[in-house]
């Protein structure tokens, strides 16, 4: 009887595993700030869709891992688990302009494998709803007036996107961008928290951010949208940025990216689920429910699409005269 090596067995043992294992097994998003923001809104939107598809076998675990606007989780999961399977992050266009301007450390664009655009988003500015201000018009005619008095916040430092939605907005009214009164907050969800308090009196942030807190019983109230037309369904009634006078748009992709090392064949699992998730008419009901809009790229239409954003931003970020860090 012939008894075969004990590292041939354990060699096949080790195949075994690695072709039973899957990476829709006990998933987690990491969403890269606190609760309540944009980033939770991504996770807690790819949890629902999967689990209510049933295209995950376990629920997918939500984690949150806030800091640097997605710097901490970028640099975390290529330096410490590039290789997890079952673990996609959240990001949005916010996350490509901070890349854009080198934020994320000596990590790019390049850095990760981009999986799935699940949706897009678009700025907006928002007040609380005791708010002298009743439109856009009025935020400006008082920002011209005197910048200094004009308290704006949002989720993210000098550069970020939200940041830069106030700067494109007073750019448009006439406005130097370097005058404003900007506060910086970790996320959207403390920044709304400190608007409903008074700390602040704008708030650029997103639209369907803004719609879920309101649903949730946040007292503030959208002035304009930052899109080329009026959004639709709840938001129809919102007029846009240009209607008002200020020719600004910012769209914002929401989606997910997965570590640097993950294999060709568990990443195409995600991308093809992603795929067949985002063309169910449930699907459909769970993005527009979280006031989201159509956009659905995976693979390589996706990592296209992040490059070309990411060049994009580089300039804009040139033209605000921001210090740009070239990550090696």
């Amino acid at each position: 009887m012939r008894i075969a090596s004990p590292f041939i067995a354990a060699a096949l043992s080790v195949a075994a595993l690695t072709a039973t294992a899957n990476p829709l097994d006990k998933t987690e998003c990491i969403a890269p700030a606190k609760p309540g923001g944009g980033f939770d809104l991504t996770c807690k939107l790819a949890q629902s869709a999967l689990h209510e598809g049933k295209f995950l076998t376990d629920p997918m675990r939500v984690t949150y891992m806030p800091g640097g606007i997605g710097a901490v989780a970028y640099n975390t999961v290529i330096a410490q688990r590039p290789d997890a399977a079952n673990t996609i992050v959240a990001f949005s266009g916010g996350s490509l302009l901070n890349l854009a301007q080198g934020k994320f450390g000596r990590y790019n664009e390049n850095d990760v494998r981009w999986l799935a655009a699940i949706g897009t988003d678009y700025g907006a500015v928002v007040v609380a709803e005791n708010s002298p201000y009743k439109t856009l018009k009025d935020v400006m005619a008082a920002m011209k007036a005197d910048p200094t008095k004009v308290v704006l916040g949002a989720g993210g430092t000098v550069g970020s996107q939200d940041w830069m939605k106030a700067a494109l907005m007073a750019r448009a009214g006439g406005v130097n961008p370097k005058t404003m009164r900007y506060v910086a907050f970790e996320g959207g969800g403390e920044a709304l928290t400190a608007l409903q308090g008074g700390h602040i009196h704008v708030f650029t942030g997103d639209a369907a951010e803004a719609g879920q807190q309101i649903k949730a019983g946040a007292k503030v109230r959208i002035l304009a949208v930052m899109n080329d037309k009026r959004l639709p369904g709840d938001m129809g009634s919102i007029p846009t940025a240009a209607e008002q006078g200020f020719d600004v748009q910012w769209p914002i992709v929401r989606g997910f990216y997965v570590g640097p090392k993950v294999s060709d064949a568990d990443y195409k699992v995600w991308a093809d689920t992603f795929t067949k998730l985002m063309a169910t008419p449930a699907y459909d009901k769970l993005r527009n429910e979280r006031g989201l809009f159509p956009l659905a790229l995976t693979g390589a239409p996706l990592d296209a699409y992040v490059k070309k954003q990411v060049a994009g931003f580089r300039k804009l970020a040139e033209e605000f005269e921001l210090n740009v860090v070239q990550a090696k």
